[in-house]
């Protein structure tokens, strides 16, 4: 797009084609640019945006150290291998179904529970955010324990699709509330039908939404260990924790893990390329308006039929399964001092996780909702490369460092706590990203007009205005804090446990009535922040 020139002056008393006024200042603009895509972002956010990249970079240097140790034609054959290429064959095809499941559930639910008269639509809005509240290797037990056959590819489809369709339902019905229904109006008013002026008017607006959703599931699916080893499915995940703890040579799962790296590269560049350059500030006058809601009228009762349905085997299910192992336990086997302080433990250390990694996402987040560019691009795809690693190995590349540049943090609570920022700062990136896109870059503007500095127009303008959804990002990523597992197990300081590692302990031995406990503390515990999740959302 070319520049053209406004004239700051009035100029309608001049008549056209006479010069301007000696004197008066025309001021070049770039007429439909994205915003801030003239301007480089400011080193008040590029500076920590930076070292956030860097530090998320961290396990791609153990990476490279472990899979070169033996040489490049030793990492080749292992990546070249027959087997490396089923293991590609078979996480891409989980990934590829469970995405698609998910975007079905969570774009369904959200128009449903948002745009539609649909009774009770505020509770099953809440409702379908409580499975994040589940970890993977819950909902593959309750559903192994009820139908054993389901194991393989199809038990582990159906786990890891019931506690990730939130990550899409979530976003997309924020960007349904976001969206002027006056569009949706006005196409209606030419003559499309209902659902016309969704797939033509409605759809392309929730794209940005959907496919950043869309992105988390398949990086979750692809990060998993917990549901894939209890369904005995391999995936990558799943060999390169039986490679490293099969052996003292970590490069063959040094280099299982590059060939991770690299497709969560492919995934984030196709996700951005889907996003495209679409915002969703509002820049018109006024309030935005709610829409009238649709009636169903005869799908009222499917409608309502389909919500139960999937609260029902994604809430219901692993919760009924776990009261049926209560039932069969006794407080003989409870320890309620120790599942008390293991609870306690457990929010510590998620909630620290979640304060590291929101920091370290907002300057990404601002820069990446701003700015365009290369270089822009690459810094938030860097924010991304752990989030598809297994936890094994970002502890394992934490440890590296540690033992040889910070030794007295080895095996201490802050190595943990990093670790969980390395996983988890996509899922606070996204969430920052999101909510700076939906404020009116307007009001930036008109703040650095009348001379606050970049800090201060941050702190008092970009951040308030994202402040809803930046503490909705902080929640989901506590909630997945809770959760984690495998860097859990190897990180914790000696003498540590959280919920998710004694669950993990029980389970492996067989003691499914001592085990419930502690997997019903840890429903219970993230179920909270799912549900004001929710209900922030509704």
């Amino acid at each position: 797009m070319n520049p053209t020139a406004v004239d700051t002056t009035e100029s309608a008393a001049r008549p056209a084609g006479a010069p301007a006024p000696a004197g008066r200042r025309r001021v070049p603009t770039t007429r439909g640019a994205p915003p801030g895509s003239g301007r480089r972002p400011p080193l008040v956010l590029l500076v920590p945006a930076c070292v956030a990249a860097l530090f998320a970079l961290l396990p791609l240097g153990y990476l490279a150290v472990r899979a070169l140790e033996r040489g490049p034609g030793y990492a080749w054959d292992v990546v070249a291998d027959e087997r490396t290429l089923q293991l590609l064959s078979r996480s891409l095809g989980l990934t590829a179904v469970v995405v698609a499941a998910c975007l079905v559930l969570g774009v369904s639910l959200a128009w449903l529970t948002v745009r539609t008269a649909l009774p009770g639509a505020r509770a099953w809005s809440v409702l379908a955010t409580l499975p994040l509240a589940v970890p993977s290797y819950v909902a593959a037990f309750t559903w192994l324990a009820a139908a054993p056959e389901n194991a393989g590819f199809a038990g582990a489809a159906l786990a890891l699709t019931l506690v990730s369709f939130p990550y899409v339902h979530l976003p997309v019905a924020a960007a349904l509330r976001g969206i002027d229904p006056a569009q949706e109006e006005a196409a209606r008013s030419l003559g499309h039908g209902p659902w016309r002026t969704f797939l033509r008017v409605t759809l392309p607006q929730l794209r940005p939404a959907a496919a950043g959703g869309a992105l988390l599931v398949a990086l979750y699916v692809l990060s998993d260990f917990g549901a894939v080893s209890l369904m005995r499915y391999d995936t990558f995940t799943r060999a390169i924790h039986t490679s490293y703890r099969a052996s003292f040579d970590r490069t063959p799962a040094a280099a299982l893990s590059v060939v991770l790296v690299v497709m969560t590269v492919a995934l984030v560049a196709a996700e951005a390329r889907t996003r495209g350059r679409a915002g969703h500030a509002r820049t018109g006058a006024g309030t935005a308006r709610p829409a009238a809601p649709i009636p169903l009228g005869r799908w009222r009762i499917a409608a309502l039929a389909w919500c139960a349905t999937v609260v029902a085997v994604a809430v219901a299910f692993p919760l009924g399964t776990l009261g049926y192992w209560l039932a069969v336990g006794s407080s003989a086997i409870w320890d309620l001092g120790d599942l008390a302080r293991t609870a306690w433990t457990t929010l510590g250390v998620a909630a620290a996780g979640a304060a590291l990694t929101t920091l370290l996402a907002l300057p990404v987040g601002v820069i990446a909702a701003r700015h365009r560019g290369r270089g822009v691009r690459l810094l938030e795809q860097a924010a991304y490369a752990g989030h598809a690693l297994p936890g094994i190995t970002v502890a394992l590349s934490l440890v590296f460092f540690a033992v040889r540049y910070a030794y007295p943090l080895y095996q201490q609570l802050p190595l943990l706590v990093c670790a969980y920022a390395v996983l988890f700062l996509p899922v606070a990136v996204a969430a920052t990203r999101a909510a700076v896109l939906q404020a009116p870059p307007v009001l930036e503007d008109v703040a650095r007009s009348l001379g606050r500095s970049p800090i201060s127009v941050l702190r008092e303008v970009t951040v308030p205005l994202a402040a809803p959804g930046v503490a909705a990002g902080a929640a989901l990523t506590f909630v997945v804090c809770m959760k984690e597992l495998p860097a859990t197990l190897l990180l914790r300081p000696t003498g540590m446990d959280t919920l998710a590692t004694r669950l993990w302990t029980e389970t492996g031995a067989g003691s499914f009535a001592a085990a419930a406990p502690y997997a019903a503390a840890l429903i219970l515990l993230a179920a909270i922040p799912s549900y004001l999740l929710g209900r922030h959302r509704t």
